[in-house]
């Protein structure tokens, strides 16, 4: 095999047949797309895929690997099988790369990219799909990084203790009993007792009275009073004299509080003083009474509620008892609500899940709808509309005459009624019956040929929804070229396998027919030796025999070279008219591409001036 001439602006680049086997072939090189390149891979190399670095991976492994790889770090559920394997063959990198195709819409991908484009390796339109993709890889493993960080620190927690924790729960239970015996040291202990009651005191004299009995001389001063204290502090010396007085009067009050009080450790113990005796003779015998059995029934509480006592354990369960009664009454009341709850969640949810499908299928039909409106059948869907706003306003007459039609017949049947019963008919009522039944059945058979003409406008829209179903969009033509492109592709790919098999067979038959003629004369010339070694004759006429021998071996060498001269130079053309194709077809491509921007701009033009014409 003879290496191809390589043009300038190209070069000769590695790629695989139908069997995965290495090909050279010709590529145009372009800056742009080599700078892309160099992009994505820093990108995917930036993000954790050091499988880019390799420098024996093809472009495609390297692209297609880095994209499996950050699919699958999304953990997102794509439900194919994203099996990337290196070196495949064709129709596994076609699989490939249609899977991957079709998992990016799904996971929201906002850039659109064909199959085509992949393996034609065009990195303008593959770099923002790979940038997209390390993105929302690295936002997944900074999140998926933090839960498993939480989910580490708290196994720990639960099965291992710091040397800190052990410590602190050492010195708990000793810290508690402390803490205890503290409270229960320095607690509040009463100093003095009333002898009187303070019934017809304010409120403020009997907090300060209750704070003198624990032991607590603290003045309490009134809001007015302090507001007044406040605004006479600003007026200088005034304000200072007044002040003196009021805590003088605080300090006369406190001194009468404490005069009705008697100290509480001179009466420890059950003894019974004079001062008890006049306070409780003081006070009425109602009061006596009430006092008498709030006496009893702390006393019996007190002695009820020492630990380790039968009423105190028979306390205890009737407490819990009646909190477990409690618990179940609110549990039942829970539970009904629950459960009404859970019905009225499961009518809402049916409602919710009917009123998606039917948004769905709405949405489904408008994008139908809306990928058929194009050039080419917008007028024929302009009448559909026409056609089918026609039908709902004849079907909304029918529905209204239908309406008007039973209300004249509620109102002739009444009045028929009232006819009935007042007598027999008179000549106008017979008259005024005809002319309703004349009418009657004008209007059944208008309403009949009403219906007619509805049913053939019918048949009409279904007739023209066929035609425009036949007709297949732009998107299914995409579709449709694509596939075709591929498939011609892979045929291609084939046959010219196919070839490059014949040509090798052809190849290797001819040289084994030449080396089978070399032994056979080879073989003449060692039978042919001795003899012709016998005698001088007999050499003269061997030595002549072996160089015409080598003047036709010489003549079929010339031959051959001649003709291996010119296939070389068929093979030379050959290459340079498809060079020639390959220039044509990328300005074929590029024209068809300014033919679009031309359209589309035509397109735009266009409806400005509708526009402006309306």
């Amino acid at each position: 095999m003879f290496q191809a001439r390589a043009r300038s602006g190209s070069k000769l680049t590695v790629v695989y047949d139908a069997e995965g086997k290495e090909i050279e072939a010709e590529s145009r090189e372009d800056e742009e797309q080599n700078v892309k390149l160099d992009e994505t891979i820093d990108l995917l190399l930036a993000a954790g895929y050091f499988r880019a670095r390799i420098k024996g991976l093809s472009a495609f492994d390297k692209i297609v690997g880095g994209m499996t790889w950050c699919i699958t770090t999304c953990n997102f559920d794509v439900e194919v099988d994203l099996l990337f394997q290196e070196s495949s063959t064709i129709g596994q990198k076609i699989a490939l790369v249609e899977k991957i195709v079709a998992v990016l819409p799904r996971m929201k991908c906002p850039y659109r990219i064909e199959p085509h484009q992949i393996q034609g390796m065009d990195f303008i339109h593959i770099y923002p799909v790979v940038q997209w993709l390390v993105k929302r890889a690295i936002a997944t493993r900074e999140e998926m990084g933090d839960f498993n960080r939480l989910f580490a620190v708290s196994q720990f927690n639960k099965h291992n203790k710091l040397p800190e924790d052990e410590r602190f729960q050492a010195n708990k239970l000793t810290s508690m009993t402390n803490l205890q015996n503290i409270k229960r040291t320095y607690g509040p202990r009463r100093k003095y007792r009333r002898l009187q009651p303070l019934s017809d005191a304010d409120e403020e004299i009997r907090v300060q009275s209750t704070l003198l009995e624990y032991g607590r001389r603290h003045a309490v001063s009134r809001h007015g009073d302090s507001e007044t204290q406040s605004k006479q502090s600003e007026d200088g010396s005034a304000g200072m004299t007044e002040v003196k007085v009021d805590t003088a009067k605080e300090e006369q009050r406190i001194k009468e509080l404490m005069g009705s009080m008697t100290s509480t450790e001179s009466q420890l113990g059950s003894s019974v003083t004079a001062s008890k005796v006049g306070s409780m003779v003081f006070m009425q015998s109602e009061e006596i009474k009430k006092a008498s059995e709030e006496y009893v029934q702390k006393q019996a509480e007190q002695t009820a509620e020492k630990p380790g006592t039968v009423q105190h354990h028979r306390k205890l369960v009737a407490t819990l008892q009646k909190q477990v009664e409690e618990r179940r009454n609110k549990q039942e009341v829970l539970e009904v609500q629950y459960k009404e709850k859970k019905e009225d969640y499961t009518v809402i949810k049916s409602e919710l899940d009917a009123l998606e499908s039917l948004d769905e299928q709405i949405t489904q039909e408008m994008n139908k709808i809306e990928e058929l409106e194009n050039g080419e059948n917008k007028i024929v869907l302009d009448k559909l509309r026409e056609l089918v706003a026609v039908n709902d306003s004849i079907k909304e007459k029918e529905k209204q005459y239908k309406q008007k039609c039973k209300e004249e017949l509620a109102e002739l049947q009444k009045e028929l009624e009232q006819m009935e019963v007042a007598g027999g008919e008179s000549e106008e009522d017979k008259e005024r019956n005809s002319q309703i039944e004349t009418q009657y059945n004008a209007d059944k058979s208008k309403m009949h040929k009403m219906r007619l003409a509805i049913a053939k406008k019918n048949r009409e829209i279904s007739s023209l929804q066929r035609r425009i179903d036949e007709v297949p969009s732009r998107a299914e033509l995409s579709q449709y070229q694509r596939r075709f492109i591929e498939l011609y592709n892979q045929v291609g790919a084939t046959h010219k396998e196919t070839k490059q098999f014949y040509t090798l067979y052809n190849t290797l038959e001819k040289s084994k027919s030449f080396l089978d003629r070399e032994v056979n004369l080879l073989n003449s010339i060692y039978d042919t030796f001795s003899a012709g070694m016998s005698s001088d004759a007999n050499k003269d006429q061997f030595l002549k025999q072996f160089e015409q021998i080598v003047d036709g071996v010489k003549a079929n060498k010339a031959k051959l070279e001649k003709q291996r001269e010119v296939e070389k130079m068929k093979r030379d053309a050959l290459n340079d008219q498809y060079l020639d194709l390959l220039e044509k077809k990328r300005l074929y491509f590029k024209t068809v591409k300014d033919l679009k921007e031309e359209l589309r701009r035509n397109e735009i033009l266009m409806a400005k001036m509708a526009e402006k014409e309306s």
